[in-house]
């Protein structure tokens, strides 16, 4: 086991306490009091003490041996750098918690000390993990720092990092260099993770990551780890000073009323088949990237139900790839759980770092990105990522009414924007003498409570950011592209939204979207009668009536023989 000598000592700073908000008793935003910390804290590497968040003394005499470099540490190659980590989780008193994978010692060290060429690994070592162990020491203050601030950010109580749980809406902002810190505490796997499955709650060491790279064939793995590596060395050139903010979005099942005394609900079918609401304009994209999108759009991630999917893991599809480009993505998965059927998670701010090219097993770091988007007036990028779970390899039942409204509401829940819900149901009250359509009442305000955490500062105009998508739930997932097309679009029209794009990614069956979706703007149809004939088409596809693509049995006389391979998923 490998021991950090001592050479200097850590002088405790005395308590500083912070003065309450105006109206709340001292007491209550002491770190013991805060119920948003208390939910987190298990999860974190850190211990409140004399009312200050701290890592042990022995950690923090460790980390700051390290922040002198390797003179002093003597951690210069992946192998004693995995001795170090583990050496630095029993300072942390980790030693009761799951084992790190077992091979991700030979991870680190194929990596660093192989992989990584000479020169690289210089810097690495020398100015890199050391920069990367200051900003652990600053863990405690970034942290106290963050809670101090959250509730006014906010404008809610006790609205700091805290595990988001499931059916819980809410939103939480984190500093960029809040993020690295976290993230740093991730590569040198000190999260505690013995309750994490009982909580729902995805991977968020990286030794599962490190491990793969021992049956790496492709080295598909190798690069994920390439994109992760070049965050932390960017990140302690020139630290970051954005915001970033993960929102839970959920749609109630069971029907409640919020300030308006408006019934707010899950919809059923009947909902979508009676909404007269009119079709957004839909633009078809045969070629690029959703990410490389350069309009105010909302960029679906294909997700799993657990945030992140495999992305630290052997998982490199669509998700996992966004959460490498974009690494800060990754922190939410400290404290997402998993997303149930009414639940979408949001997340505006996260920049981009990489260059990339292939998928899959092709999928190669390529180099450094300069990300150019713009920032809002709370210091986010304009980069909107919206996770949204589809159903996992649903075969023919995907064609039952439950399946159609079970992804239609979930891509509802995310693409909504629900405090502009609620303005738009307050308007149309007022100028219409409360004579709302009741098809469209249920879905167009969300709780009051929630929908007062919104800050003035977040307010952003809506009506001009649409989507941008594409084949969500199809791939690997199972899904009819032809149906999950109609679906999104359904529920983009339905979320007010003024646009969707949607990338083919050069699917055959999708060939003659374009046509398609011209002819039925043309024929101005609502969201309620896209929504019959879809319904109608997949009673026909469940009695075996029809085999033919959707695209080519709504529209026949475009005669697209291709529609009909989405057969091939479900026979």
């Amino acid at each position: 086991m490998y021991s950090v000598k001592i050479f200097t000592r850590i002088n405790i700073l005395a308590t500083k306490v912070s003065p309450a908000p105006v109206g709340q008793s001292p007491l209550l935003v002491t770190m013991e009091n805060r119920s948003d910390l208390n939910s987190i804290l298990p999860f974190l590497p850190l211990s409140i003490r004399a009312s200050s968040l701290s890592l042990s003394e022995r950690a923090e005499d460790s980390l700051r041996a390290l922040s002198l470099g390797p003179t002093v540490s003597h951690v210069d190659s992946g192998e004693v750098l995995f001795d170090f980590i583990l050496d630095l989780r029993d300072s942390l008193e980790l030693y009761s918690q799951p084992p790190l994978a077992s091979r991700a010692q030979d991870g680190f060290s194929l990596f660093f000390d192989e992989f990584m060429s000479r020169m690289d690994a210089r810097v690495w070592f020398n100015e890199v993990i050391p920069s990367l162990a200051k900003l652990l020491l600053k863990l405690p203050s970034l942290l106290e720092c963050h809670y101090r601030k959250s509730d006014e950010l906010s404008g809610q109580r006790f609205s700091g990092l805290r595990i988001l749980s499931s059916q819980d809406a809410g939103i939480l902002f984190l500093t960029q260099e809040l993020v690295a810190s976290l993230l740093a505490c991730a590569l040198l796997c000190l999260f505690p993770t013995k309750d994490r499955n009982a909580n729902d709650l995805p991977i968020i060491n990286f030794d599962q990551l490190f491990a793969t790279l021992l049956s790496d064939s492709k080295h598909c793995q190798e690069h994920k780890v390439k994109c992760l590596v070049h965050y932390f060395e960017r990140i302690c050139k020139d630290t970051p000073n954005g915001l970033v903010s993960f929102e839970r979005k959920v749609l109630p099942f069971k029907r409640s009323s919020n300030s308006l005394g408006v019934s707010v609900s899950y919809p059923e079918a009947d909902f979508w088949s009676k909404s007269v609401s009119s079709l957004c304009p839909f633009k078809v994209v045969n070629s690029g990237f959703i990410e490389d999108q350069g309009y105010e759009a909302l960029e679906v991630d294909f997700a799993n139900e657990y945030l992140g999917g495999g992305a630290l893991s052997r998982g490199c599809v669509q998700e996992e790839i966004r959460f490498m480009i974009n690494p800060e993505l990754t922190i939410g998965m400290l404290f997402m759980p998993c997303m149930r059927d009414n639940e979408a998670i949001e997340i505006i701010g996260v920049e981009r770092f990489a260059k990339y090219m292939g998928y899959g097993s092709s999928f190669r770091f390529v180099g450094d990105y300069v990300d150019t988007k713009p920032f809002d007036k709370m210091r986010r990028r304009k980069t909107r990522i919206l996770a949204i779970d589809a159903l996992y390899s649903p075969r023919i039942a995907q064609y039952e009414v439950r399946c159609l409204l079970r992804e239609a509401n979930k891509a509802l829940c995310g693409f909504l924007e629900h405090s502009n819900y609620q303005s738009r149901y307050q308007n149309c009250q007022e100028s219409s003498g409360n004579n709302c359509s009741p098809e469209n009442s249920c879905l167009k305000h969300y709780n009051s409570e929630y929908r007062h955490e919104k800050h003035e500062d977040m307010e952003i105009d809506e009506d001009k950011v649409g989507i941008s998508t594409g084949n969500w739930g199809c791939g690997a997932f199972g899904g009819d592209p032809e149906i999950k097309s109609m679906i999104q679009w359904l529920a983009a029209s339905q979320a007010n939204r003024p646009f969707i794009h949607y990338y083919t990614f050069g699917e055959p069956s999708l060939e003659q979207l374009k046509q398609v979706t011209e002819w039925i703007m043309d024929h101005e149809w609502t969201v309620g009668d896209l929504w019959q004939m879809l319904a109608e088409y997949a009673s026909q596809r469940l009695a075996r009536e029809t085999k033919t693509g959707f695209l080519s049995w709504l529209v026949p006389h475009l005669n697209n023989a291709n529609c009909s391979n989405a057969n091939d998923m479900i026979q």
